[in-house]
Protein backbone atom coordinates (compact mmCIF):
# COMPACT_ATOMS: atom_id res chain seq x y z
CA UNK A 1 0.00 0.00 0.00
CA UNK A 2 2.75 2.45 0.64
CA UNK A 3 5.03 1.57 -2.51
CA UNK A 4 2.30 0.47 -4.98
CA UNK A 5 -1.29 1.98 -5.73
CA UNK A 6 -3.80 0.34 -8.19
CA UNK A 7 -2.43 0.36 -11.68
CA UNK A 8 -2.91 2.52 -14.52
CA UNK A 9 -5.65 2.31 -16.84
CA UNK A 10 -9.45 2.72 -16.90
CA UNK A 11 -11.66 3.52 -14.11
CA UNK A 12 -8.84 3.46 -11.70
CA UNK A 13 -11.04 5.84 -9.29
CA UNK A 14 -12.54 2.79 -8.37
CA UNK A 15 -9.30 0.43 -8.29
CA UNK A 16 -8.25 2.85 -5.36
CA UNK A 17 -11.76 2.37 -3.60
CA UNK A 18 -11.26 -1.35 -3.60
CA UNK A 19 -7.60 -1.28 -2.71
CA UNK A 20 -8.06 0.89 0.43
CA UNK A 21 -11.16 -1.23 1.48
CA UNK A 22 -9.24 -4.12 1.27
CA UNK A 23 -6.86 -3.08 3.32
CA UNK A 24 -8.85 -1.37 5.56
CA UNK A 25 -10.63 -4.83 6.18
CA UNK A 26 -7.95 -7.12 6.65
CA UNK A 27 -5.41 -4.37 8.40
CA UNK A 28 -7.93 -2.53 11.30
CA UNK A 29 -7.44 -3.96 14.57
CA UNK A 30 -10.73 -5.61 15.97
CA UNK A 31 -11.09 -6.80 19.79
CA UNK A 32 -14.22 -6.59 22.70
CA UNK A 33 -15.74 -3.83 23.06
CA UNK A 34 -18.49 -2.79 26.08
CA UNK A 35 -21.13 -0.41 25.89
CA UNK A 36 -24.27 0.02 28.02
CA UNK A 37 -23.02 -2.61 30.01
CA UNK A 38 -23.15 -5.03 27.47
CA UNK A 39 -19.87 -6.43 25.72
CA UNK A 40 -19.35 -6.85 21.89
CA UNK A 41 -16.35 -8.59 20.33
CA UNK A 42 -14.48 -8.38 16.86
CA UNK A 43 -15.45 -4.51 16.34
CA UNK A 44 -13.90 -1.06 16.47
CA UNK A 45 -14.74 2.59 17.96
CA UNK A 46 -15.21 5.47 15.30
CA UNK A 47 -12.00 6.89 16.59
CA UNK A 48 -9.96 3.60 16.36
CA UNK A 49 -11.05 3.43 12.86
CA UNK A 50 -10.30 7.42 12.34
CA UNK A 51 -6.59 6.67 13.77
CA UNK A 52 -5.76 3.35 11.49
CA UNK A 53 -7.41 4.62 8.17
CA UNK A 54 -5.54 8.18 8.96
CA UNK A 55 -2.04 6.50 9.23
CA UNK A 56 -3.13 4.65 5.76
CA UNK A 57 -3.62 7.73 3.58
CA UNK A 58 -1.08 9.65 4.47
CA UNK A 59 1.28 7.25 3.89
CA UNK A 60 -0.37 6.15 0.90
CA UNK A 61 1.97 7.85 -2.71
CA UNK A 62 -2.03 7.90 -4.25
CA UNK A 63 -3.29 10.66 -1.27
CA UNK A 64 -0.05 11.82 0.65
CA UNK A 65 0.53 13.30 3.81
CA UNK A 66 -1.67 16.36 3.48
CA UNK A 67 -4.68 14.35 4.73
CA UNK A 68 -6.85 15.42 7.03
CA UNK A 69 -8.26 13.89 9.94
CA UNK A 70 -11.63 15.57 8.68
CA UNK A 71 -11.32 14.07 4.86
CA UNK A 72 -10.40 10.63 6.65
CA UNK A 73 -13.82 11.02 8.54
CA UNK A 74 -15.76 11.78 5.47
CA UNK A 75 -14.30 8.62 3.65
CA UNK A 76 -15.51 6.29 6.78
CA UNK A 77 -19.16 8.02 5.98
CA UNK A 78 -18.99 7.00 2.64
CA UNK A 79 -17.68 3.36 4.27
CA UNK A 80 -21.09 3.80 5.93
CA UNK A 81 -22.94 4.57 3.25
CA UNK A 82 -21.48 1.76 0.92
CA UNK A 83 -21.66 -0.95 3.82
CA UNK A 84 -18.05 -1.26 3.68
CA UNK A 85 -19.05 -1.26 7.63
CA UNK A 86 -21.76 -1.17 9.73
CA UNK A 87 -22.93 -0.44 13.30
CA UNK A 88 -23.03 -2.78 15.83
CA UNK A 89 -26.79 -3.23 15.59
CA UNK A 90 -26.26 -3.69 11.39
CA UNK A 91 -27.54 -0.28 10.24
CA UNK A 92 -25.79 1.14 7.46
CA UNK A 93 -26.43 3.08 4.57
CA UNK A 94 -26.18 6.69 6.18
CA UNK A 95 -23.42 8.72 6.88
CA UNK A 96 -24.01 9.04 10.51
CA UNK A 97 -20.44 8.90 11.77
CA UNK A 98 -18.48 11.01 14.31
CA UNK A 99 -15.24 10.92 15.60
CA UNK A 100 -16.26 9.45 18.70
CA UNK A 101 -16.53 6.04 20.54
CA UNK A 102 -19.57 4.70 18.43
CA UNK A 103 -19.14 0.57 17.94
CA UNK A 104 -18.93 -0.46 14.50
CA UNK A 105 -18.14 -4.01 12.57
CA UNK A 106 -17.51 -5.34 9.69
CA UNK A 107 -20.59 -6.75 7.90
CA UNK A 108 -20.27 -10.31 5.64
CA UNK A 109 -21.09 -8.62 2.52
CA UNK A 110 -18.18 -7.93 0.26
CA UNK A 111 -16.75 -4.01 0.29
CA UNK A 112 -15.70 -4.58 -3.16
CA UNK A 113 -17.20 -2.43 -6.28
CA UNK A 114 -17.63 -3.70 -9.78
CA UNK A 115 -16.59 -2.02 -12.76
CA UNK A 116 -18.77 -0.40 -15.20
CA UNK A 117 -19.37 -1.84 -18.60
CA UNK A 118 -16.93 0.30 -20.97
CA UNK A 119 -19.69 2.20 -23.23
CA UNK A 120 -19.83 0.75 -26.48
CA UNK A 121 -20.22 4.72 -27.92
CA UNK A 122 -16.64 5.29 -26.93
CA UNK A 123 -15.12 2.27 -28.47
CA UNK A 124 -17.36 2.60 -31.80
CA UNK A 125 -15.99 6.49 -31.63
CA UNK A 126 -12.27 5.01 -31.18
CA UNK A 127 -12.50 2.73 -34.65
CA UNK A 128 -13.97 5.72 -36.76
CA UNK A 129 -11.38 7.90 -35.81
CA UNK A 130 -8.33 5.11 -36.97
CA UNK A 131 -10.15 4.34 -40.13
CA UNK A 132 -10.88 7.62 -41.05
CA UNK A 133 -7.60 8.09 -40.58
CA UNK A 134 -6.55 5.30 -42.62
CA UNK A 135 -7.04 6.85 -45.92
CA UNK A 136 -5.10 10.79 -45.08
CA UNK A 137 -1.63 11.79 -45.69
CA UNK A 138 -0.38 9.71 -42.82
CA UNK A 139 -1.76 6.83 -40.63
CA UNK A 140 -1.54 6.36 -36.92
CA UNK A 141 0.46 3.37 -36.09
CA UNK A 142 -0.98 1.33 -33.49
CA UNK A 143 -0.06 3.48 -30.71
CA UNK A 144 0.35 -0.14 -28.46
CA UNK A 145 3.45 -1.24 -30.68
CA UNK A 146 7.29 0.12 -29.49
CA UNK A 147 6.12 1.82 -25.98
CA UNK A 148 8.12 1.06 -23.02
CA UNK A 149 5.80 -0.61 -20.36
CA UNK A 150 7.89 0.69 -17.37
CA UNK A 151 7.03 4.14 -16.03
CA UNK A 152 9.91 6.02 -14.75
CA UNK A 153 10.84 7.87 -17.43
CA UNK A 154 12.10 11.18 -18.65
CA UNK A 155 12.65 13.41 -21.59
CA UNK A 156 15.61 14.33 -23.04
CA UNK A 157 15.35 17.76 -24.23
CA UNK A 158 18.23 17.41 -26.87
CA UNK A 159 16.57 13.94 -28.12
CA UNK A 160 13.65 15.89 -29.44
CA UNK A 161 15.43 16.97 -32.49
CA UNK A 162 15.96 13.08 -33.57
CA UNK A 163 13.83 11.39 -36.07
CA UNK A 164 13.71 7.32 -36.76
CA UNK A 165 12.90 7.14 -40.26
CA UNK A 166 11.30 4.42 -40.92
CA UNK A 167 10.47 2.75 -44.34
CA UNK A 168 11.80 5.19 -46.38
CA UNK A 169 14.53 3.99 -48.78
CA UNK A 170 16.87 6.59 -50.90
CA UNK A 171 15.06 5.54 -53.72
CA UNK A 172 11.86 6.64 -52.00
CA UNK A 173 13.63 10.31 -51.12
CA UNK A 174 14.70 10.58 -54.77
CA UNK A 175 11.68 10.17 -56.98
CA UNK A 176 9.32 12.18 -53.58
CA UNK A 177 8.42 15.73 -54.40
CA UNK A 178 10.24 18.65 -53.23
CA UNK A 179 6.87 20.40 -51.48
CA UNK A 180 3.34 18.37 -50.99
CA UNK A 181 0.29 20.22 -49.86
CA UNK A 182 -0.64 20.28 -46.16
CA UNK A 183 -4.19 21.40 -44.96
CA UNK A 184 -5.13 23.02 -41.93
CA UNK A 185 -6.78 19.42 -41.06
CA UNK A 186 -3.65 17.44 -41.61
CA UNK A 187 -1.89 20.22 -39.20
CA UNK A 188 -4.63 19.49 -36.68
CA UNK A 189 -4.23 15.94 -36.90
CA UNK A 190 -0.59 15.95 -36.52
CA UNK A 191 -0.94 17.82 -33.28
CA UNK A 192 -3.33 15.02 -31.79
CA UNK A 193 -1.09 11.97 -32.99
CA UNK A 194 2.10 13.39 -31.36
CA UNK A 195 0.18 14.26 -28.32
CA UNK A 196 -1.41 11.00 -28.17
CA UNK A 197 2.02 9.24 -28.51
CA UNK A 198 3.78 11.25 -25.85
CA UNK A 199 0.75 10.58 -23.63
CA UNK A 200 0.86 6.58 -23.72
CA UNK A 201 4.56 6.61 -23.62
CA UNK A 202 5.10 8.92 -20.95
CA UNK A 203 2.16 6.87 -18.59
CA UNK A 204 3.03 3.58 -20.41
CA UNK A 205 -0.28 2.32 -20.60
CA UNK A 206 -0.98 -0.39 -23.57
CA UNK A 207 -3.47 1.68 -25.17
CA UNK A 208 -4.25 5.44 -24.64
CA UNK A 209 -7.87 4.79 -25.71
CA UNK A 210 -8.27 3.24 -22.37
CA UNK A 211 -7.82 6.47 -20.55
CA UNK A 212 -9.51 9.29 -23.47
CA UNK A 213 -11.15 8.71 -26.55
CA UNK A 214 -8.96 10.32 -29.28
CA UNK A 215 -12.04 12.41 -30.60
CA UNK A 216 -11.87 14.20 -27.22
CA UNK A 217 -8.78 16.19 -27.61
CA UNK A 218 -9.18 18.87 -29.86
CA UNK A 219 -6.26 19.93 -31.42
CA UNK A 220 -7.30 23.75 -32.10
CA UNK A 221 -7.43 24.28 -28.08
CA UNK A 222 -3.84 22.53 -27.80
CA UNK A 223 -2.77 24.98 -31.23
CA UNK A 224 -4.51 28.01 -28.85
CA UNK A 225 -3.04 27.17 -25.36
CA UNK A 226 0.34 27.05 -27.32
CA UNK A 227 0.39 29.93 -29.02
CA UNK A 228 -1.31 32.67 -27.24
CA UNK A 229 0.28 33.45 -24.31
CA UNK A 230 1.61 36.33 -22.19
CA UNK A 231 5.18 37.17 -21.13
CA UNK A 232 4.05 35.04 -18.04
CA UNK A 233 2.86 31.96 -19.68
CA UNK A 234 -0.89 32.54 -18.99
CA UNK A 235 -3.08 32.50 -21.46
CA UNK A 236 -4.76 35.33 -23.15
CA UNK A 237 -8.24 34.95 -24.43
CA UNK A 238 -9.40 37.18 -27.22
CA UNK A 239 -12.76 36.49 -26.27
CA UNK A 240 -13.13 38.69 -23.30
CA UNK A 241 -16.94 37.51 -22.16
CA UNK A 242 -14.84 33.91 -21.71
CA UNK A 243 -12.47 35.85 -19.17
CA UNK A 244 -13.14 35.88 -15.19
CA UNK A 245 -15.11 38.76 -14.03
CA UNK A 246 -13.63 41.80 -13.59
CA UNK A 247 -14.25 41.88 -9.99
CA UNK A 248 -13.32 38.21 -9.83
CA UNK A 249 -9.74 39.26 -11.03
CA UNK A 250 -9.37 42.36 -9.17
CA UNK A 251 -9.84 39.80 -5.88
CA UNK A 252 -7.53 37.55 -6.88
CA UNK A 253 -4.95 40.01 -7.79
CA UNK A 254 -5.58 41.43 -4.16
CA UNK A 255 -4.96 38.86 -2.41
CA UNK A 256 -2.08 36.90 -4.65
CA UNK A 257 -0.38 40.53 -3.37
CA UNK A 258 -1.02 40.56 -0.15
CA UNK A 259 -0.53 43.26 1.64
CA UNK A 260 1.22 44.98 -1.27
CA UNK A 261 -1.66 45.50 -3.65
CA UNK A 262 -2.83 49.24 -4.05
CA UNK A 263 -6.65 47.96 -4.16
CA UNK A 264 -5.76 47.16 -0.06
CA UNK A 265 -4.44 50.74 0.64
CA UNK A 266 -8.10 52.35 1.66
CA UNK A 267 -9.44 48.82 3.49
CA UNK A 268 -9.59 48.96 7.61
CA UNK A 269 -12.52 46.76 8.75
CA UNK A 270 -11.32 43.63 10.38
CA UNK A 271 -12.09 40.42 8.36
CA UNK A 272 -11.88 42.20 4.97
CA UNK A 273 -9.57 39.48 3.45
CA UNK A 274 -11.78 36.64 4.65
CA UNK A 275 -14.69 38.49 2.88
CA UNK A 276 -12.75 38.79 -0.51
CA UNK A 277 -11.57 35.11 -0.23
CA UNK A 278 -15.30 33.68 0.28
CA UNK A 279 -16.44 35.86 -2.53
CA UNK A 280 -13.42 33.64 -5.17
CA UNK A 281 -14.42 30.26 -3.51
CA UNK A 282 -18.18 31.45 -4.64
CA UNK A 283 -17.21 32.12 -7.84
CA UNK A 284 -15.25 29.05 -8.08
CA UNK A 285 -17.26 26.95 -6.83
CA UNK A 286 -20.57 27.66 -8.44
CA UNK A 287 -18.97 26.77 -12.19
CA UNK A 288 -20.79 24.20 -13.90
CA UNK A 289 -17.78 21.99 -14.28
CA UNK A 290 -14.46 21.16 -12.55
CA UNK A 291 -11.57 22.65 -14.32
CA UNK A 292 -9.41 19.85 -15.65
CA UNK A 293 -13.46 18.73 -17.37
CA UNK A 294 -15.19 16.13 -16.61
CA UNK A 295 -14.08 14.17 -19.98
CA UNK A 296 -10.87 14.27 -18.82
CA UNK A 297 -11.16 12.86 -15.14
CA UNK A 298 -10.01 9.53 -15.92
CA UNK A 299 -6.81 10.68 -17.44
CA UNK A 300 -5.80 12.73 -14.32
CA UNK A 301 -6.82 10.05 -11.78
CA UNK A 302 -4.07 7.89 -13.82
CA UNK A 303 -1.20 10.85 -13.59
CA UNK A 304 -2.32 10.56 -9.61
CA UNK A 305 -0.24 6.90 -9.80
CA UNK A 306 3.02 8.89 -10.73
CA UNK A 307 2.93 11.06 -7.78
CA UNK A 308 5.96 9.49 -6.58
CA UNK A 309 9.44 11.10 -4.90
CA UNK A 310 10.96 9.28 -8.06
CA UNK A 311 8.75 9.99 -10.81
CA UNK A 312 8.16 13.48 -9.77
CA UNK A 313 9.40 14.33 -13.00
CA UNK A 314 7.76 12.32 -14.78
CA UNK A 315 4.55 12.94 -13.73
CA UNK A 316 5.08 16.72 -14.55
CA UNK A 317 5.66 16.24 -17.98
CA UNK A 318 2.77 14.08 -18.09
CA UNK A 319 0.45 17.07 -16.39
CA UNK A 320 2.41 19.47 -18.85
CA UNK A 321 0.50 17.45 -21.40
CA UNK A 322 -3.01 17.09 -20.41
CA UNK A 323 -3.10 20.68 -18.76
CA UNK A 324 -2.68 21.41 -22.74
CA UNK A 325 -5.71 19.68 -23.64
CA UNK A 326 -7.66 21.91 -21.78
CA UNK A 327 -10.52 24.61 -23.05
CA UNK A 328 -8.19 27.96 -23.04
CA UNK A 329 -10.83 29.50 -20.61
CA UNK A 330 -10.46 26.84 -18.09
CA UNK A 331 -6.51 26.26 -19.05
CA UNK A 332 -6.64 30.65 -18.29
CA UNK A 333 -8.52 29.99 -14.90
CA UNK A 334 -6.62 27.03 -14.12
CA UNK A 335 -3.38 28.99 -14.28
CA UNK A 336 -4.50 31.97 -12.23
CA UNK A 337 -6.28 30.00 -9.69
CA UNK A 338 -2.83 28.20 -8.97
CA UNK A 339 -1.10 31.21 -8.96
CA UNK A 340 -2.91 32.91 -6.54
CA UNK A 341 -3.20 29.68 -3.69
CA UNK A 342 0.39 29.59 -3.73
CA UNK A 343 1.39 33.03 -3.19
CA UNK A 344 -1.38 32.91 -0.46
CA UNK A 345 0.21 29.58 1.29
CA UNK A 346 3.47 30.88 1.27
CA UNK A 347 2.66 34.51 2.03
CA UNK A 348 3.64 34.78 6.03
CA UNK A 349 1.92 38.38 5.84
CA UNK A 350 -1.23 36.31 5.49
CA UNK A 351 -4.07 37.26 7.96
CA UNK A 352 -5.24 34.09 9.20
CA UNK A 353 -8.32 33.24 6.86
CA UNK A 354 -9.94 30.34 9.22
CA UNK A 355 -9.47 29.35 13.06
CA UNK A 356 -8.82 26.14 13.04
CA UNK A 357 -6.47 25.19 9.55
CA UNK A 358 -3.96 26.48 8.19
CA UNK A 359 -3.82 28.72 4.64
CA UNK A 360 -2.08 25.96 2.92
CA UNK A 361 -4.93 22.96 3.96
CA UNK A 362 -7.70 25.51 3.37
CA UNK A 363 -6.65 26.45 -0.30
CA UNK A 364 -6.68 22.80 -0.98
CA UNK A 365 -9.86 22.01 1.05
CA UNK A 366 -11.82 24.69 -0.62
CA UNK A 367 -10.63 24.54 -4.35
CA UNK A 368 -10.24 20.82 -4.97
CA UNK A 369 -13.26 20.04 -5.87
CA UNK A 370 -13.74 22.43 -8.53
CA UNK A 371 -10.47 21.76 -10.03
CA UNK A 372 -10.91 17.92 -10.15
CA UNK A 373 -13.93 15.90 -9.95
CA UNK A 374 -16.26 13.01 -11.78
CA UNK A 375 -19.39 13.36 -13.67
CA UNK A 376 -20.55 11.15 -11.55
CA UNK A 377 -20.45 10.39 -7.70
CA UNK A 378 -17.22 8.92 -6.77
CA UNK A 379 -16.32 7.96 -2.91
CA UNK A 380 -12.96 8.88 -3.39
CA UNK A 381 -13.62 12.38 -5.24
CA UNK A 382 -12.33 14.30 -2.31
CA UNK A 383 -9.07 12.72 -1.60
CA UNK A 384 -7.76 12.29 -5.39
CA UNK A 385 -8.36 15.81 -6.31
CA UNK A 386 -6.74 16.78 -2.93
CA UNK A 387 -3.70 15.10 -3.72
CA UNK A 388 -3.51 16.65 -7.54
CA UNK A 389 -3.71 19.90 -6.15
CA UNK A 390 -1.37 19.86 -3.54
CA UNK A 391 1.14 19.21 -6.58
CA UNK A 392 -0.29 21.83 -9.01
CA UNK A 393 0.46 24.02 -5.92
CA UNK A 394 3.78 23.18 -5.93
CA UNK A 395 4.86 23.03 -9.46
CA UNK A 396 2.40 25.08 -11.31
CA UNK A 397 4.59 27.24 -12.80
CA UNK A 398 6.17 24.14 -14.91
CA UNK A 399 3.23 22.29 -15.68
CA UNK A 400 1.44 25.18 -17.06
CA UNK A 401 4.40 26.32 -19.21
CA UNK A 402 4.27 25.74 -22.83
CA UNK A 403 6.43 22.88 -23.72
CA UNK A 404 8.69 23.45 -26.67
CA UNK A 405 9.71 20.07 -27.26
CA UNK A 406 6.14 19.53 -28.27
CA UNK A 407 6.53 22.39 -30.82
CA UNK A 408 9.86 20.91 -32.16
CA UNK A 409 7.88 17.98 -32.77
CA UNK A 410 5.47 19.10 -34.49
CA UNK A 411 7.36 20.67 -36.76
CA UNK A 412 9.50 18.22 -37.73
CA UNK A 413 6.61 16.45 -38.41
CA UNK A 414 5.09 18.56 -40.82
CA UNK A 415 8.30 18.91 -42.50
CA UNK A 416 8.84 15.19 -43.26
CA UNK A 417 5.09 15.18 -44.67
CA UNK A 418 5.91 18.16 -46.96
CA UNK A 419 9.17 16.48 -48.19
CA UNK A 420 7.00 14.14 -49.31
CA UNK A 421 8.35 11.01 -47.69
CA UNK A 422 4.75 9.72 -47.69
CA UNK A 423 4.09 8.20 -50.96
CA UNK A 424 1.24 6.43 -50.65
CA UNK A 425 -1.77 7.39 -48.34
CA UNK A 426 -1.75 3.98 -46.91
CA UNK A 427 1.98 3.98 -45.83
CA UNK A 428 2.75 4.26 -41.92
CA UNK A 429 5.14 6.97 -40.39
CA UNK A 430 6.49 6.72 -37.42
CA UNK A 431 6.16 9.95 -35.37
CA UNK A 432 9.22 11.98 -34.66
CA UNK A 433 9.51 10.79 -30.31
CA UNK A 434 12.52 11.65 -28.49
CA UNK A 435 14.97 9.11 -26.43
CA UNK A 436 13.73 7.82 -23.34
CA UNK A 437 16.07 6.73 -20.74
CA UNK A 438 15.04 5.06 -17.60
CA UNK A 439 15.56 5.99 -13.82
CA UNK A 440 17.96 4.36 -11.93
CA UNK A 441 16.33 2.02 -9.19
CA UNK A 442 16.80 3.11 -6.03
CA UNK A 443 16.90 0.76 -2.80
CA UNK A 444 13.99 0.87 -0.03
CA UNK A 445 16.66 3.17 1.99
CA UNK A 446 17.00 5.65 -0.49
CA UNK A 447 12.94 5.74 -1.54
CA UNK A 448 12.67 6.28 2.32
CA UNK A 449 15.02 9.07 2.09
CA UNK A 450 12.90 11.09 -0.80
CA UNK A 451 9.44 9.95 0.59
CA UNK A 452 9.11 13.44 1.87
CA UNK A 453 7.11 15.02 -0.57
CA UNK A 454 7.40 18.16 -2.67
CA UNK A 455 4.91 19.89 -0.77
CA UNK A 456 6.26 18.73 3.01
CA UNK A 457 9.68 20.73 0.95
CA UNK A 458 6.82 23.92 0.51
CA UNK A 459 5.87 23.60 4.48
CA UNK A 460 9.62 23.99 5.27
CA UNK A 461 10.11 26.71 2.95
CA UNK A 462 7.00 28.18 4.58
CA UNK A 463 8.80 28.12 8.06
CA UNK A 464 12.12 29.58 6.71
CA UNK A 465 9.63 32.83 5.15
CA UNK A 466 8.59 32.99 8.47
CA UNK A 467 11.96 33.14 10.12
CA UNK A 468 13.59 35.51 7.33
CA UNK A 469 10.54 38.07 7.70
CA UNK A 470 11.71 41.53 9.25
CA UNK A 471 8.04 42.90 8.48
CA UNK A 472 6.70 40.63 11.60
CA UNK A 473 6.76 41.84 14.50
CA UNK A 474 8.67 39.62 17.33
CA UNK A 475 5.55 39.10 19.24
CA UNK A 476 3.44 37.91 15.63
CA UNK A 477 6.31 35.82 14.93
CA UNK A 478 6.48 34.18 17.89
CA UNK A 479 2.57 33.24 17.56
CA UNK A 480 3.22 32.07 14.24
CA UNK A 481 5.73 30.02 14.63
CA UNK A 482 3.65 28.72 17.77
CA UNK A 483 0.98 27.65 15.35
CA UNK A 484 3.18 26.33 12.79
CA UNK A 485 5.06 23.77 15.75
CA UNK A 486 1.45 22.93 16.91
CA UNK A 487 0.33 22.11 12.99
CA UNK A 488 3.84 20.41 12.05
CA UNK A 489 5.74 19.24 14.81
CA UNK A 490 8.58 17.65 12.75
CA UNK A 491 10.04 20.19 10.03
CA UNK A 492 9.48 22.37 13.15
CA UNK A 493 12.22 19.82 15.12
CA UNK A 494 14.62 19.91 11.91
CA UNK A 495 14.53 23.41 11.92
CA UNK A 496 15.21 24.01 15.54
CA UNK A 497 16.58 20.63 17.25
CA UNK A 498 17.26 22.52 19.98
CA UNK A 499 16.08 25.06 22.32
CA UNK A 500 18.93 27.03 21.99
CA UNK A 501 18.49 27.14 18.22
CA UNK A 502 15.02 28.14 18.89
CA UNK A 503 16.35 30.77 20.85
CA UNK A 504 19.17 32.41 18.77
CA UNK A 505 16.88 33.22 16.30
CA UNK A 506 15.17 36.22 18.90
CA UNK A 507 18.74 36.44 19.98
CA UNK A 508 17.47 35.59 23.86
CA UNK A 509 20.11 35.20 26.50
CA UNK A 510 18.94 32.75 28.68
CA UNK A 511 19.34 34.35 32.31
CA UNK A 512 20.98 32.17 34.66
CA UNK A 513 20.08 33.09 38.25
CA UNK A 514 22.89 33.11 40.88
CA UNK A 515 22.70 30.16 43.32
CA UNK A 516 21.31 31.07 46.94
CA UNK A 517 24.93 29.68 48.67
CA UNK A 518 26.16 32.66 46.42
CA UNK A 519 24.09 35.56 47.56
CA UNK A 520 25.64 35.80 51.17
CA UNK A 521 25.45 38.77 52.57
CA UNK A 522 27.40 40.60 55.78
CA UNK A 523 24.14 41.56 56.88
CA UNK A 524 22.18 38.51 57.01
CA UNK A 525 25.38 37.30 59.12
CA UNK A 526 25.14 40.11 61.56
CA UNK A 527 21.29 39.02 62.76
CA UNK A 528 22.38 36.30 63.53
CA UNK A 529 23.87 38.00 67.04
Amino acid sequence: MERQGAPLGPYRATKLWNEVTTSFRIGMPLRKHRQHLKKYSNCFTAVEAVDWLYDLLRSNSNFGPEVTRQQTVQLLRKFLKNHVIEDIKGRWGSENLDDNNQLFRFPATSPLKTFPQRHTEIKKTNTEYFSKNKDSIFKLRNLSRKTPKKRGLHFSQENTEKIHHERITNEDQENAPDNQEISQEDVEEVWRYIILIYLQTILGVPSIEELINPNQIIPQYIMYNMANTSKHGVVILQDKSEDLPHWVLSAMKCLANWPRSNDTNNLTYVGFERDVFKTIADYFLDLPEPLLTFEYYELFVNILGLLQPHLERVAIHALQLCCLLLPPPNRRKLQLLMRMISRMSQNVDMPKLHEEIGTRSLMINTFSRCVLCCAEEVDLDELLASRLVSFLMDHHQEILQVPTYLQAAVEKHLDYIKKGHVKNHGDGLVVPLPTYSYCKQISAKEFDEQKISTSQAAIAELLENIVRSKSLPVKEKRRKLKQFQKEYPLIYQKRFPTTESEAALFDDKPTIKQTMLNLRNSKLHSLRY
